[in-house]
C-alpha cells in the first residue's frame, strides 16, 4: 500500500472519557497518523493539558454560535496539508488498529475518492437498533459510483463522517462540505464526487463502534433535518428514490422481531419508524412551515437563528 500522508479531524464539544479513549485508539494504530486535528467548541469545556499528551494533537477552539457541521469540518480540512483526512466523530471508537490501514486500502484505486467505516453497535445498543446497523453497514464491502444509483438511490451517495476518509485533492477540487448546512455534510460531498466521477468506498473491514439509541421523537428530530438538508440541494439528491430502502428496513425489522421470538419489540420498530418517516415528510417541506414549527421539529435550533440572522 502507497504511503500516504494521513490526518484525523475531529469536531469537539464537551469532551469525557470517550475523547481520551479515542485517541488512545487512535495513538495504537498500525498505519502511522501525521496530525489528530481537533475543532473544539468552547475553549472553557475542554480538559487542560489533554492535547499536550499526544505529541501529534492540535486542537482549534471556536465559540458555539460559530460551530457548523459542514464549515467547522472544512475549517479543519483546510488546515491540513496531508493527502487523506480521516473525520470522525468524538464518539467513534477504532474496533482494532486496522482501522486507518482498512480505510485507505480502497484508495489503491485512483477512482476511488473517499471511503468510510462499518458501525457496529456499543454494548448498551438497543436490539432493534443492533439489527438497524447490520442493515445499514453489512459485512460485505462495495465501491459506490454512478453506474450504482439505478440499483440504490440515494445510498449511492450514502457515506458517514463518524468515519470517513476523503481524497484532500479531490476534496478541494470540489470545494469541500457546505459551509452552511443543517447537517448531512458527508452525503451532500459524496453525492458530487460521484456525479463528478469518483466512487464511494464502504470499508466493511475498517469498523468503528458507534451507535445511538434514539427514541422516536429524536428519530423524528433527525429525519426531520435529514429532510431539510436533502431538500436544499436538489442538485445532489433531486430525483432520486429514497422511501422504499426505509419500507424494506422496516420489514426485515419487523421479521426480525418475529425470528428472534420478541414480537413485542414489533411495536418499538413501528413507532420508531413513524418518528422517522413524519419527520422527514416535514422536514421535506419545510419552506411551507412557520418558524415556530420548525424550531419545534429540528434538532438544530441554533442552525435556524442563523439561517434568520
Amino acid at each position: 500500500m502507497a504511503q500516504w500522508k494521513v490526518d484525523v479531524l475531529v469536531p469537539v464539544y464537551r469532551p469525557g472519557d470517550q475523547l481520551k479513549k479515542l485517541l488512545e485508539r487512535l495513538k495504537a494504530q498500525k498505519y502511522p497518523l501525521h496530525r489528530i486535528i481537533l475543532m473544539n467548541t468552547e475553549e472553557a469545556y475542554f480538559p487542560a493539558g489533554l492535547d499536550e499528551k499526544y505529541e501529534n494533537v492540535e486542537v482549534h477552539h471556536l465559540k458555539k454560535e460559530d460551530f457548523d457541521h459542514g464549515g467547522t469540518r472544512d475549517a479543519g480540512m483546510r488546515l491540513s496539508e496531508a493527502d487523506i483526512v480521516v473525520c470522525m466523530t468524538q464518539d467513534a471508537l477504532p474496533a482494532d488498529t486496522r482501522l486507518i490501514d482498512e480505510l485507505l486500502r480502497p484508495f489503491a484505486d485512483s477512482s476511488v475518492w473517499a471511503s468510510y467505516a462499518r458501525q457496529l453497535p456499543r454494548k448498551d445498543c438497543r436490539e432493534v437498533e443492533r439489527y438497524t446497523r447490520s442493515f445499514n453497514y453489512p459485512e460485505e464491502s462495495r465501491v459506490k459510483g454512478l453506474a450504482d444509483i439505478d440499483e440504490l438511490g440515494i445510498k449511492t451517495f450514502f457515506c458517514s463522517n463518524a468515519c470517513a476518509a476523503w481524497r484532500r485533492d479531490r476534496y478541494l477540487e470540489f470545494d469541500g462540505f457546505t459551509r452552511r448546512t443543517i447537517f448531512n455534510e458527508d452525503m451532500i460531498l459524496a453525492g458530487r464526487f460521484v456525479q463528478g466521477g469518483g466512487k464511494i468506498a464502504y470499508c466493511a473491514d475498517a469498523r468503528v463502534y458507534h451507535s445511538h439509541n434514539y427514541s422516536a421523537p429524536q428519530q423524528f428530530h433527525r429525519n426531520f433535518d435529514l429532510a431539510v438538508s436533502q431538500t436544499m440541494h436538489p442538485e445532489v439528491f433531486g430525483g432520486l428514490r429514497s422511501e422504499s430502502e426505509g419500507i424494506r428496513l422496516v420489514k426485515k425489522s419487523l421479521r426480525y422481531c418475529m425470528q428472534i421470538g420478541k414480537p413485542w419489540l414489533m411495536l418499538q420498530v413501528l413507532t420508531q419508524s413513524a418518528g422517522k418517516f413524519l419527520g422527514y415528510r416535514m422536514g421535506q417541506h419545510y419552506e411551507r412551515l412557520p418558524r415556530r414549527v420548525i424550531l419545534r421539529c429540528t434538532m438544530n435550533p441554533t442552525f435556524w437563528e442563523k439561517e434568520n440572522g
